[in-house]
């Protein structure tokens, strides 16, 4: 009888606990990922998540407007964890962190408004599963660095 009191208890309290545990590596990671987005750029919206495992990948679909300089951001609770590759809509490579050093983000200015696929995956070297986050910020060309 004390048992089951106890298992209830004990289901009772993860439930309520897990989800404060996921939000704070959330916001950890939130955090890490906003250090790479600091002024001028602006975020804009919410950051882009996926749970990956093994060789998934995580596919993300935004629009880039001309007159802005962006920044990709890709983050993880490990460094050079995240590989992302910047494709336009008829899937042509714009950029790969791959072959720069798999650097966590990326600057560029599009000429045109441009529809964009953004996938990442994991770096099996560094890990078998993680959560990857990608933020996207911008600015305007007339800014100042």
């Amino acid at each position: 009888m004390k048992k089951n009191i106890a298992a209830k208890l004990l289901l009772i309290v993860s439930i309520f606990i897990a989800p404060l545990s996921v939000n704070s590596q959330d916001d950890i990671l939130f955090n890490t990922c906003i250090d790479n987005l600091k002024s001028p750029f602006i975020a804009s919206g919410q950051p882009l998540k996926a749970f990956l495992t093994g060789d998934e990948v995580a596919e993300f679909h935004t629009t880039l407007f001309s007159g802005s300089i962006y920044r990709v951001i890709a983050c993880s609770h490990q460094t050079e964890n995240i590989l992302f590759s910047v494709y336009d809509k008829d899937r042509n490579l714009l950029f790969s962190n791959e072959k720069y050093n798999i650097a966590s983000f990326w600057d560029f200015k599009v000429e045109g408004s441009v529809e964009c696929i953004i996938e990442a995956r994991l770096n099996q070297e560094k890990s078998s599963s993680a959560i990857a986050m990608l933020m996207i910020g911008f600015k305007s060309i007339e800014d100042k660095e």
